[in-house]
């Protein structure tokens, strides 16, 4: 099957020919080769490392400026593959890009977490970073109407949105549940040498069935048996290998509205699904609502993130408990959103919410509307 047009090529071509480094990160398999693929595919001048491989690694690592001439030749393009595999990679980047002006260097990482620590502070000034989500539903069916996209929502609210997924339907349940132990705790794991990958397994089964609901570290901390800064710290872990993400309460009086509350999203539902072993169609589960509400809340923070990325985005609770679903900010101006599965029950937004911002505007997202939404026309 032919790569899809992601939505990020058209925003990273134009950064070709420029000095910065571009780094590329994403979870393993959302298709960040792929989408650089396609971006090069027509420029011969391009290099292509990939750090995985232990000859690239070992040559990397010696990084004297001569040793690297040999690497990069005379090509006007190097792309390096799982760059956090490579030792001290942040100097390797800032050597590369002050010795090697005439070359371009586009890197991709599947894990922030070495990321973070070892490749921004040396390329301060040098680089700019952009993440790539699984695809988002405008990218896999750009021609499709509401309706065929509402259609569609069934299967990609059970099995996620991964590229694999997508290409190949009838094998998603193998393809997740290969993903989920071959590659989900892979990077978590050699991060600060993890022993205990069955607790992790337990954490992200209770942030699973917990998916767009409050967390409570103590709460989760005492159903594991360990310390609730231990919990925070493994789901810090969880979000910076890009396998959750953690949407916070908007509040502009902390008097009255809760402000040190997260919710747990996962970034893709064919994971959460996968974490706990449950595939089965929507006709037939009894945690619909959650599935739903972390498929609005997942796409809509892909769609974002490269159209509208100024764009902040929040729950809202009051100590009344009373609750908005999901709630966007743009300056002054905020976007309120219940998300609601069925599309003929009468949902109403809180009204306390109303009281406490009249000019808000506020929405239903329901499966009707649901296109609407992930394009930015509501």
């Amino acid at each position: 099957m032919e790569p899809l047009k992601r939505n990020a090529q058209t925003i990273l071509e134009k950064w070709i020919g420029k000095r910065k480094v571009i780094v590329l990160t994403g979870a393993r398999q959302v298709g960040k080769t792929t989408l650089l693929k396609m971006m090069f595919h027509q420029i011969d001048d391009t290099l292509w490392l990939n750090a995985d491989e232990s000859p690239v690694r070992d040559r990397l690592s010696n990084q004297s400026v001569e040793n690297l001439k040999g690497v990069v030749g005379k090509y006007k393009w190097v792309v390096i593959d799982e760059i956090q595999r490579i030792a001290n990679a942040g100097l390797l980047l800032k050597i590369l890009a002050d010795h090697f002006q005439n070359t371009q260097f586009f890197v991709t990482g599947s894990s922030a977490l070495d990321i973070a620590d070892n490749i921004f502070e040396p390329l301060t000034g040098r680089h700019l970073l952009f993440h790539l989500h699984p695809l988002m539903m405008g990218e896999m069916y750009p021609k499709l109407s509401s309706f065929e996209i509402e259609q569609k929502c069934n299967f990609h609210l059970v099995h996620g949105c991964y590229p694999d997924v997508y290409n190949h339907p009838d094998d998603a349940a193998v393809l997740l549940k290969n993903l989920a132990s071959q590659y989900l705790y892979k990077d978590v794991l050699a991060w600060k040498d993890i022993r205990k990958p069955q607790l992790l397994e337990k954490l992200l089964q209770l942030l699973a069935h917990q998916a767009g609901s409050q967390v409570s570290y103590a709460e989760l901390a005492g159903q594991l048996h360990i310390k609730s800064e231990t919990v925070e710290s493994y789901i810090d872990l969880l979000e910076k290998s890009f396998v959750v993400f953690r949407l916070s309460a908007m509040s502009n009086n902390p008097r009255k509205e809760v402000s040190k509350m997260s919710k747990i999203f996962f970034w893709d539902n064919g994971i959460r699904n996968a974490v706990i072993e449950n595939f089965n169609d929507i006709s037939n589960r009894n945690d619909i609502g959650i599935l739903w509400e972390n498929f609005v809340v997942s796409e809509r923070k892909k769609w974002l993130a490269w159209n509208r990325p100024h764009i902040k985005s929040y729950f809202w609770r009051n100590y009344n408990q009373s609750e908005v679903d999901y709630v966007e900010q743009d300056g002054k101006i905020i976007h309120a959103y219940e998300i609601k599965w069925n599309s003929q029950k009468k949902h109403n937004v809180s009204r306390a919410f109303m009281n406490a911002y009249p000019d808000a505007s506020v929405q239903i997202i329901t499966p009707r509307n649901i296109s609407d939404f992930l394009s930015g026309d509501l």
